[in-house]
């Protein structure tokens, strides 16, 4: 092989049969609705090699500006709710993996890792289960209204969880291939719904759960957010 032969391969990433690295092994989806006081710190923590995928969901606060001025990828999807901004995300995602993740700052997105983990050891989908951080005020209505729906996933379609997967990780085709329909609240829960129809290995995994590090949360930041978010579940799961 000739020396330019060789250094060609090398630019290219491929060297003695290893496959290049240079793009991103895992897409993180972040469904944004004015969450630019939280981006910020949210998109610091995706780790190294992941793609960082905003979805402005008609914000009005810069999240967009925000979101490209930090590195990230901006989709807009003007058709309202947190299942539009998902479905739009993974959708636009061109990795073989997709994690799903809120934008508020509650969670941490250095923990990603651990659950795509999961998928190399067997795991259709892995799922972050919430342990509030010491001092957390978690709204009670938020709490009950997720141990409810928990409750009957379990006991309805033996799914093996205790959170509505407000962080999660799946392969792009496959989540696709489920066909949820729910552009509301119910999304995730849906996706929860199919996917224990088709036969998946779901697994939890424990995450920090914190405050949010600004804005005001759409669901548990008021009992008209759980109510209406509870409708959205119990519509889904009857």
């Amino acid at each position: 092989m000739s020396l330019f032969r060789h250094c060609s391969f090398v630019a290219a990433g491929v060297l003695d049969g290893l496959p290049s690295t240079d793009m991103p092994d895992v897409t993180v989806v972040l469904p944004c609705l004015n969450e630019a006081a939280s981006l910020p710190g949210v998109l610091a923590a995706v780790p190294d090699g992941y793609r960082a995928l905003v979805v402005d969901n008609n914000s009005t606060d810069g999240t967009a500006e925000v979101a490209r001025r930090h590195g990230a990828e901006v989709v807009a999807e003007q058709r309202p709710g947190y299942g539009s901004a998902v479905q739009a995300g993974v959708v636009a995602a061109t990795t073989d993996i997709v994690a799903v993740i809120d934008a508020d700052g509650s969670l941490d997105a250095r923990e990603l890792p651990a659950l795509v983990d999961e998928l190399d050891r067997g795991a259709d989908m892995a799922i972050g289960r919430r342990r509030a951080v010491n001092g957390l005020r978690w709204p009670w209505h938020a709490r009950l209204g997720t141990a409810a729906v928990c409750w009957r996933l379990r006991t309805r379609y033996g799914l093996p969880v205790h959170d509505i997967a407000p962080m999660r990780v799946a392969r792009r085709e496959a989540l696709l291939a489920l066909g949820v329909t729910d552009r509301r609240f119910g999304y995730p829960l849906e996706l929860l719904v199919r996917a224990a129809q088709a036969g998946w290995r779901v697994v939890e995994h424990d995450v920090a759960y914190g405050p949010r590090t600004g804005g005001k949360s759409k669901v548990s930041g008021s009992i008209r957010g759980s109510f209406i978010a509870a409708l959205d579940f119990w519509r889904v799961i009857g």
